[in-house]
């Protein structure tokens, strides 16, 4: 009878992991993407990882333009690629989270007015017209058309340029039904 030093009881022999070089060949179970991808749009947030979808619509709720980016990213940042298709002498409506001196300064540079909520910390004050801020429900409207498509509810695209062609797909659809409606 051996020893317990020598192997003989390999319940009793200490256990070193297993680094998969030379016992169990192959490709590693689980293949995720480098954190920071810019093909994935994913971001870090309290609930997990999350996605900013960005969309500017029309005065039906069609949407106009769409861009992605990650959950944590701020909204401010990402209004330029939206500010570009706004015409010009329009309205335009958004939330707290799109104040700030830039986005205001370009859009009345456009000729058009910022109705947008000034945010606590503001020591300025803004005009605000609670009566045109009724009509942001377009947009929380186009929202909630969108998570009718399950797809594109619990995301299930890894890449983000798939992603925002499903959205913009959907968007089509939208643009179609509006169209046989009046026509």
């Amino acid at each position: 009878m051996g020893s317990a030093a020598d192997g003989s009881f390999p319940c009793l022999r200490r256990r070193v992991g297993d680094d998969r070089q030379f016992l169990h060949p192959g490709p590693p179970a689980r293949c995720d993407l480098k954190k920071g991808d810019p093909n994935r749009c994913m971001g870090r947030s309290r609930g997990g990882l999350t996605t900013k979808i960005h969309a500017l619509v029309d005065g039906r709720g069609l949407p106009i333009q769409l861009h992605l980016s990650e959950g944590q990213a701020s909204d401010c940042k990402q209004a330029d690629p939206l500010l570009g298709a706004v015409p010009e002498g329009s309205t335009f409506l958004a939330d707290k989270a799109y104040d700030s001196d830039a986005i205001r300064a370009r859009i009345t540079a456009q000729g058009g007015f910022a109705n947008i909520p000034a945010k606590r910390n503001r020591r300025q004050g803004f005009v605000f017209s609670t009566f045109l801020y009724r009509y942001r429900n377009l947009i929380e409207r186009f929202f909630g058309k969108l998570k009718h498509a399950r797809g594109l509810a619990t995301r299930y695209d890894k890449r983000a340029d798939n992603f925002l062609a499903a959205i913009k797909l959907f968007s089509a659809r939208l643009w179609i039904n509006a169209y046989e409606s009046t026509a």
